[in-house]
C-alpha cells in the first residue's frame, strides 16, 4: 500500500512577493558577516533562490570594534552592486543602512550626524546582549525627538529581559518597533531565546523579521524551520516586510 504524506512548508517557501530583508551582513569585509565578495554573492544567489530580491544590508555600528561609517558602508555597497551584473543578478535590488550599537558612540552620531535608515524614519538599533544601557529610555526618547523611529532588533535575543518580560511591553510603549531574528525560530541561540520568541510571537508584540544571516551556516538553520504553526504566527511579519524599498 503506498501511503502519501503531506510535505511540511518550509518557512522560506513561503516569503511573499516582493518581501525585503532587512536585516542582513552581507556586505564584503565590513564586519563579522561576508568576509569578501565572494562570500557575499554566494549569500546573495542562494537567498534569490527563497525568491528574495531585495535586501537593506545592515552592517553593525559598534564603537571600538566596527566603527563604520556612512562612507564606509556606501564604499562597500557600491563595491557589490558593481559586481551584480557579472553574477546574473541584475534584478536583485540592495541598499544599506546599519544596525546601530546604542553605545557612546552612537549617542554622538544621533547628535551630529544623519542616520542610516532602514526606510524613512525608521533606524535600526540593539543593545548589549549582557545589560542595557543606563539612560536606554531617555535614548529611545532622544532618538524619536531627533525624528528617527527605533526598531530594535532581535529583542528576544536580550536575556537579561528573559526574566522581566513585562518590560518588552515597556519598550513597545516606549515606541519601539520589534525585528524577529527568523534564527531564533531555531535552537540557534538556545532554548531560552526560543522559548522567548514563541511568547512574543503569541503575544504579537512582533512588527518585522529579518534573518540576521552573516554566512551559510545561519541558511542552513533557517531551511530546517518547517512547523506549520510557526509559519502561521510568522505570515503577518512576512507580509509586513514588503513595506519596505
Amino acid at each position: 500500500m503506498i501511503t502519501f504524506l503531506k510535505k511540511k512548508k518550509n518557512l522560506i517557501n513561503c516569503l511573499p512577493a516582493n518581501f525585503t530583508e532587512i536585516h542582513c551582513h552581507i556586505l564584503p569585509g565590513i564586519d563579522d558577516g561576508a568576509k569578501n565578495i565572494e562570500e557575499s554573492i554566494a549569500l546573495l544567489k542562494r537567498m534569490k533562490g527563497y525568491g528574495i530580491q531585495k535586501f537593506i544590508c545592515t552592517p553593525h555600528s559598534m564603537e571600538g570594534v566596527w566603527e563604520n561609517s556612512t562612507e564606509i558602508i556606501q564604499k562597500q555597497l557600491n563595491l557589490l552592486n558593481s559586481e551584480l551584473k557579472n553574477h546574473n543578478l541584475e534584478d536583485v535590488n540592495i541598499q544599506a543602512a546599519a544596525e546601530y550599537m546604542m553605545d557612546h558612540r552612537f549617542e554622538e552620531l544621533l547628535e551630529t550626524e544623519k542616520l542610516l535608515t532602514l526606510k524613512g524614519h525608521k533606524i535600526l538599533v540593539e543593545m548589549s546582549y549582557f545589560n542595557p544601557p543606563v539612560n536606554l529610555y531617555e535614548l529611545l526618547f532622544n532618538i524619536q525627538v531627533k525624528g528617527y523611529q527605533p526598531v530594535l532588533a532581535h529583542p528576544e535575543r536580550y536575556k537579561f529581559l528573559h526574566g522581566n518580560y513585562k518590560e518588552y511591553q515597556k519598550l513597545k510603549d516606549a515606541g519601539c518597533l520589534f525585528q524577529l531574528n527568523l534564527l531564533s525560530l531555531t535552537d540557534h541561540y538556545g532554548k531560552s531565546v526560543q522559548k522567548t520568541t514563541l511568547k512574543l510571537l503569541n503575544d504579537k508584540l512582533y512588527d518585522f523579521v529579518g534573518s540576521d544571516v552573516h554566512n551559510q551556516y545561519h541558511l542552513d538553520k533557517l531551511e530546517t524551520i518547517k512547523s506549520s504553526k510557526i509559519v502561521k504566527l510568522v505570515t503577518p511579519l512576512l507580509e509586513n516586510n514588503t513595506t519596505f524599498i
